[in-house]
């Protein structure tokens, strides 16, 4: 087994490497003392490709591979971890739950505006009763008149308050158990979603 890298993913890796020493680098202390999202570098993140790392051109995607995939994420998150996980959760997380399981209308609809970097995404699982055990939440979700009304709360959400896009997790079917989840997409400014105050320990 050749463990080398490709001349492609050296590529890549030089590419995430210049942007996190160029991009990220000089404004690290700044935010991390502010506490404020760094937005600007998100949307540059999206401008290169590393908001759609996987996800096939057709979806805005850069279709790039999983190990290239790592390597963007080690690279970014040799200077910022922070701006590691941001890629890692809106790649791996939202935006790939969409495309691995959503229908081909959903797909067209949410992909373009997070495989780009126009829209972040976030996913809800975590609750205050259950932590991450997906088969203890409380979030339900039950469906009228051709819709679902979804009560419930979520908390430690990476991307929670800046996320535009999001994917939540809530019971459909509690004799199913952990078998009784279901995931659905949510777009910040809908009635009744909201997203509460970060809080800073």
């Amino acid at each position: 087994m050749d463990f080398n890298l490709s001349e492609q993913e050296l590529a890549v890796q030089k590419l995430a490497r210049d942007f996190a020493r160029n991009e990220i680098a000089p404004h690290v202390m700044k935010y991390d003392e502010s506490q404020e999202f760094p937005m600007e570098i998100a949307k540059k993140l999206g401008d290169i490709g590393f908001l759609g790392i996987i996800f096939p051109e057709e979806y805005g995607g850069s279709g790039f591979s999983t190990i290239e995939y790592a390597i963007i994420v080690e690279e970014i998150s040799k200077v910022d971890p922070s701006m590691g996980l941001t890629i890692a959760a809106h790649n791996g997380l939202c935006t790939n739950h969409i495309f691995s399981y959503a229908n081909d209308e959903l797909k067209k609809k949410y992909l373009p505006d997070l495989t780009t970097g126009k829209k972040l995404g976030a996913w809800g699982l975590t609750e205050n009763v259950s932590g991450s055990d997906a088969a203890g939440m409380a979030t339900t979700a039950e469906r009228k008149n051709g819709h679902y009304i979804i009560n419930g709360s979520k908390l430690f959400i990476t991307h929670g308050n800046v996320g535009e896009t999001a994917v939540v997790t809530a019971v459909t079917d509690k004799s199913k158990h952990k078998n009784g989840i279901s995931a659905f997409i949510l777009e910040k400014g809908w009635k009744g979603f909201k997203t509460g105050k970060k809080k800073i320990n």
